[in-house]
């Protein structure tokens, strides 16, 4: 990860693009002070935790704090956002960031490209896309079989380990 050298510029990247992730958008000012409305892909609140960094444009912004709104929306504020006008400029930018650190969960960019395999051995393919569900994720595999995110059991040295029931990869079942 390269760092930038001054503390006080806002126009030098300093995370590394190449560890980072789509992590969400600012969608537009809220209030004078700088604040802004921002819509995560995720759903935790370390993203927005104080001192969190993001990279929106080619530019470094650090969390000074954030709260939910009476609407349920996230509103932000930004150490490098003083103030509306401000904040006006970053309306509908992408936010990039890094992982986050959790060995529990299950990562997107982790699970594209491995191979998913049966507690008993049996591989199943690659996993090509994750598709949301309001239920749990599927993993699509390239064979076009859906695996429901929640029969993954690990998911460790590029495979994935699913304990699904039986029948589930039956595709020419009548």
């Amino acid at each position: 990860m390269s760092r930038s050298t001054s503390s006080s510029s806002t126009t030098d990247v300093t995370l590394s693009d190449d560890d980072l992730l789509e992590v969400g958008h600012i969608r537009r000012a809220h209030g004078l002070r700088g604040e802004v409305f921002v819509q995560l892909i995720s759903d935790s609140d370390v993203r927005v935790a104080p001192g969190a960094e993001f990279v929106a444009g080619d530019k470094t912004l650090v969390v000074e704090s954030s709260r939910v709104a009476s609407s349920g929306r996230r509103v932000v504020k930004f150490v490098q956002i003083p103030d509306r006008t401000a904040a006006e400029t970053y309306a509908n930018q992408l936010l990039r960031g890094r992982p986050i650190d959790d060995p529990d969960a299950l990562w997107v960019h982790e699970l594209i490209g491995r191979r998913v395999v049966e507690v008993d051995g049996t591989d199943h393919g690659e996993c090509v896309s994750v598709i949301a569900n309001p239920a749990a994720d599927l993993l699509e595999l390239d064979s076009g079989a859906l695996v429901p995110s929640n029969f993954v059991v690990s998911n460790a040295d590029g495979v994935i380990v699913v304990d699904t029931p039986e029948g589930l990869f039956d595709l020419d079942s009548p």
